[in-house]
């Protein structure tokens, strides 16, 4: 393990995009094909044979939307803490 800490005007850059699209549109669309996979779930919406097959897959593809949510935002506030760790031991550079 390194004793070195170092935050790049590089990397703040890098961090605050990150965050910039998890908490903006990456999240956003994931709530919105989530929205719109609730709606095509619901025969009386949409029905058939190929709908009916979606509608199969559809309440596994929903938790791993939110799974990927969960894991997004825990990355971001583990990013966001990290950084902050590096700045206040003297590693912005």
């Amino acid at each position: 393990m390194s004793d070195r800490v170092l935050s790049t005007a590089t990397a703040r850059e890098a961090i605050v995009a990150f965050q910039g699209i998890v908490n903006g549109p990456l999240l956003d669309q994931i709530n919105q094909l989530n929205s719109k996979g609730q709606l095509l779930s619901q025969p009386d919406n949409w029905d058939g044979r190929l709908a009916t097959e979606f509608r199969a897959h559809w309440s596994d593809t929903h938790q791993k939307l939110i799974a990927i949510q969960h894991a997004l935002e825990e990355l971001r506030l583990q990013i966001h803490q990290i950084n902050q760790n590096i700045m206040q031991a003297g590693g912005n550079m």
